[in-house]
């Protein structure tokens, strides 16, 4: 990726809305090349998709943990292909270290926590912490120091 790339990505992480046109006017090319360049990031895999961020307690889903699971071997949780469409799972990652994954999770209230911990206890030993409050909610991807030259 070079410096034009990294502009766009940067412009398009702050606002995934802007038309062609805008984006062209703020990185100082034309239209017709932005696009082309931004199709090429999506097609290489740089750009993966254009989300809107939803805060989970503002639709009903206050209740927020980080789970590690300790799961290993054919009844592990990464196994069943089911797990990452669960709604309470915002996020999953397979991990290395203590457990085998952990699990970003939001639930409407305290029982429903409760009834998800049981769930996810079929595969292994969860171990949960609360969520009190996110200081940093997202953060956009930024090119490495020395590059995007």
């Amino acid at each position: 990726m070079d410096r034009m790339d990294w502009r766009l990505v940067e412009e398009l992480q702050a606002d995934a809305r802007l038309s062609y046109n805008e984006l062209a006017r703020r990185v100082h090319l034309s239209a017709p090349t932005v696009a082309e360049r931004v199709r090429k990031l999506e097609s290489s895999g740089v750009i993966t998709g254009y989300r809107a961020h939803v805060d989970p307690a503002a639709v009903g889903l206050p209740v927020q943990a980080v789970v590690v699971m300790d799961c290993y071997g054919p009844r592990c949780l990464l196994r069943d292909p089911e797990v990452p469409s669960w709604p309470q799972i915002r996020q999953l990652f397979r991990i290395t270290g203590d457990g085998c994954s952990v699990l970003v999770a939001a639930v409407p209230s305290m029982p429903d926590f409760e009834s998800f911990i049981d769930r996810l206890a079929r595969y292994g030993r969860p171990s949960s912490s609360m969520v009190l409050s996110q200081p940093l909610a997202w953060a956009p991807v930024a090119a490495p120091e020395g590059r995007g030259d």
